[in-house]
């Protein structure tokens, strides 16, 4: 049973060539999400769409969430 609804966690490649491994549990495949990057400044007007979105990956273990800056 998949914990986000029907897709499998996948190994994932960073940029450095370099497979991911979570820093919890050690486990090597993830599933990868999107999130919204949220700033104070449009928080406190209430635009918080107007933010970016950036790309995470749910360790498909343990849950630990791992985010880089531009390493994919």
């Amino acid at each position: 049973m998949s914990l986000f609804g029907g897709d499998e966690p996948k190994t994932v490649v960073l940029r450095t060539d370099e497979q991911l491994a979570c820093l919890v549990c050690g486990f090597d495949r993830f599933f990868a999400r999107e999130a919204q990057l949220n700033t104070a400044m449009a928080s406190f007007f209430h635009f918080d769409w107007a933010n970016a979105t950036g790309e995470c990956w749910v360790c498909g273990r343990c849950g630990y969430i791992p985010w880089f800056l531009g390493a994919r």
